[in-house]
This record gives structure tokens, sequence and C-alpha cells, in this order.
């Protein structure tokens, strides 16, 4: 009898300290992902500024300009593979410092371009790197400390790059009036370096995956770094190659409006300031929902939150975002775009937070590593190409008022590359459940 109150009372014990940790990962994911992915979604106030300055953009067209924010995304992602590798290998806390180290000097690299191509390989392409290494462990590590409440907590983790947003828009916007934008990128970098290396320490994997871990690296040595590769009964499957296509094809579309909502705003007639707001209002109503919608998808299925997110993102893009551009700066106008930044805002951000906790459901926690990190890669790739193709569609025209900017090619594509998403998302979700199952 005693004994068995002593083994209770340990166990009870044993569940608080994980209850603690798994806290802890969330505050310290959650940080994570302000840092990094919220800076690199608030790159459309750089993206505005360097439109106007001249400097080394003069003459850079906006799609040239956007090449630096949409390297700096793409490759957050794209590097998830080797992070997730490296993550397993030397554990997740080493590399998110050494991710913040890659970010911070980034930053301050950045500060001193007079190219560019500088700010390209600095702002862009370091960047990015820094953000794969600083944020990617948390996310690989945070769905295996949950289970009944994994969309939740995903969408706790996430919403920091929304929360992110809304901070650091019209802050970078103020500092760069203030202190100017060189001084603001080496503020930035040190500040991004601080706040990661500090979250970095309460990273570790949960024990099931911990112990797992120690199995494998026994097996193969200790300090030999091996891409996880997905299982090929699992690559080969219609569901995988129906969630790899929607990946694809989200990510293609997704930061184009966030990038371009800035530039696009004062072809309505608004302020810089004003357009950064935006930015910042859309990333808060993201946040919200990636929180709301993560709350919803543990009660009415992952895949099918994912399915219905897909779907009215889509439909906003088309239906509120395109028929702003034809309504040239009127009330009319500014009234769908105000409500297209905080739709869209809800509805495809909370696919970000969605999409890891799906790959559990349709691949098992077994395979999710690798599966995470091939198909974070595929989003990679989708940005890469999708935000540059968007840029080649926006067009300038002269006309009695001056140069008018048109953006309704974009909303376009925007919205059909989110529709085919829509589809492929079914598919997976019909591929893992049926039609007779309703929670999926």
């Amino acid at each position: 009898m005693i004994f068995d109150i002593y083994i209770s009372k340990v166990a009870l014990e044993d569940t608080n300290r994980e209850t603690r940790r798994s806290i802890s990962i969330v505050i310290a994911a959650f940080f994570l992902t302000f840092t990094g992915c919220g800076l690199n979604f608030a790159f459309g106030v750089y993206q505005e500024l360097y439109e106007t300055i001249g400097g080394p953009f003069a003459s850079a067209t906006p799609a040239t300009i956007d090449l630096i924010g949409t390297l700096a995304v793409s490759l957050m992602t794209m590097g998830a593979p080797l992070s997730s590798a490296w993550t397993k290998t030397y554990g997740p806390r080493n590399v998110t410092l050494a991710g913040g180290l890659i970010l911070g000097l980034a930053n301050v690299l950045a500060s001193f371009g007079q190219k560019l191509w500088h700010f390209i390989l600095t702002q862009g392409l370091l960047l990015g790197i820094g953000t794969c290494f600083s944020y990617m462990p948390a996310v690989t590590i945070a769905p295996g400390w949950f289970d009944a409440r994994r969309g939740l907590a995903m969408g706790l983790v996430l919403s920091g790059t929304g929360i992110g947003g809304v901070v650091w828009a019209p802050l970078l916007r103020y500092l760069n009036t203030v202190i100017g934008f060189r001084n603001t990128l080496r503020l930035t970098g040190g500040l991004g370096f601080v706040i990661i290396s500090i979250c970095a320490l309460a990273l570790r994997w949960d024990p099931d995956s911990e112990q797992r871990i120690k199995v494998e690296l026994g097996s193969r040595g200790r300090h030999r770094v091996r891409i996880p590769l997905v299982n090929w009964q699992i690559a080969k499957s219609r569901k995988f190659f129906a969630h790899a296509c929607g990946a694809l094809l989200h990510s293609a579309a997704y930061y184009t409006p966030v990038y371009f909502f800035s530039a696009y705003a004062r072809t309505l007639g608004y302020s810089s300031a004003t357009g950064a707001n935006f930015i910042a209002a859309s990333n808060a109503s993201s946040a919200g929902g990636k929180i709301l919608l993560g709350y919803a998808a543990d009660r009415l299925g992952r895949l099918n939150t994912l399915l219905l997110c897909t779907l009215v993102a889509a439909m906003t893009a088309l239906g509120l975002w395109l028929p702003s551009t034809l309504f040239d700066g009127s009330q009319a106008g500014k009234a769908l775009f105000i409500t297209f930044a905080i739709t869209y805002g809800i509805f495809a951000g909370a696919y970000v937070s969605l999409f890891p906790t799906s790959l559990v459901e349709l691949f098992g926690a077994q395979h999710f590593a690798s599966v995470n990190g091939f198909l974070y890669m595929i989003r990679g790739i989708g940005t890469l190409f999708g935000t540059p193709l968007a840029g080649t569609f926006i067009h300038h025209s002269a006309g009695f008022m001056g140069t008018a900017v048109g953006y309704e090619k974009a909303s376009i594509m925007v919205g059909v590359f989110l529709f085919v998403a829509t589809i492929a998302v079914g598919v997976a979700r019909f591929e893992s459940a049926g039609l007779t199952r309703l929670k999926a």
C-alpha cells in the first residue's frame, strides 16, 4: 500500500515536471518564432522603404527588391532537412544558438551594404539561414510534447510569427524614421541574438523522442550527420504527394500579400505609416487565427480545419483583394482591402500552424521529423518562386494622375494557387480518412 502511494507520488511529480517543461518549450518556441519569423514577416516595411530611397536600390524593380525578403523566408524553411539532422545530432539548444548568431550577424552585415546584391546576400540569404536554424529546432521538437492539445500548442508557438509582425512592423517603421534603416538593422541584429540565445536554453526533446534518438545515434555514431530521408512507402503514397503539392502552392501564394501590403496600401492613397499598420493588423489577425483555429482543430479534426483554412484564404484573395484592385482607391476598394487583410491573416496564417500537426495525423509520430523537414523544404521552394513571380505581375502604367501600379494579376495568381492547394489538401484528407469519418 505504502509502496503504491510512493509510486503514484513519483509518477505525479514526473508528470508535473514534464508539464512545466512542455510549458517552457511553448514559451521559448513562441519567442523564437516571434523574433526570427516575425522580423522576416515584417520585411514589407523594408520593401516599401527600399522602393523609394534610391541609393543601392536605384532603378531596382519591386520584384528585384522582393528577392531579398523572398530568399530569407524561403531559406528559413528550405534548410529544414539539414536543421532537423543537426538538431538530432547536436541537440536543439546548440543548433538554435548557432542560428541566433547567424541571424544577428546577417542584420549587422546588411547595415553596411552599398549595393543591392549586398542586401540579397546578407538580409536575404544569410538571414534566411539564421532564421531556419534558430526556429526550426523548436518547431521540430514542440509537437512531441503534446498529444490531445497539439493543435492548440502549435497555434500558440506559431502565433509568434503573427505577433512578431504586429510588434516589429510599426517598430521598424518608427526606427527607420528616427535612427535610419542601417542603425535599425544593427539594433535588431543584436536584440535578435540576445532573445534567441536565452530561448535556446529551454529547448530539449521530449523523453520518448530523446530515447529513440539515443538509439539511432548509438547505431550510426554520435557525430555523423545523416539527413533523415522520407520512408519510401510514405513518399510514394497519394496522400504524401497531395500534401506536398498543397504545401508548395500554399507557400507560393501565402507571402505575396504579406510582403506587398504596405506598397499596395499606397496605391489606395494610404500613407507609408498606415501601410506598415496594415502589415501589423494582418499579423495580429494571423496570431489570433492560429490560436483559435488550433483550438478548433483539436476538436473538429486537424485535416478538416486545414482544408477549411485553405479554402477561405483562396476565397478572400479572389473575392476581396481582386475587387479592391479595381476600385482605384475609392472607399469601397479600401473597405474590401481592410477586410481582406484581416480575413486573409486569420485563415491563411492558420495553415502554417496546422501544417506540422497534420503531419502527425497523416504519417505518424515516428516519421514526423523526416516528413516535416522534407515538406518544409518544399514550402521554401514554393516561396522562392511564388513571390517573385507575383512581383512580375505587378505592372506600372502612366496616366493623367501619374504612374499607376496594378496588382490585379498578382491577386489572381494568389487566389488560383490557393484554390489548387485546397484541392490538394482535400485529396490528402480523403486519402487519410475517407468520406465516412467526419473528424480527421
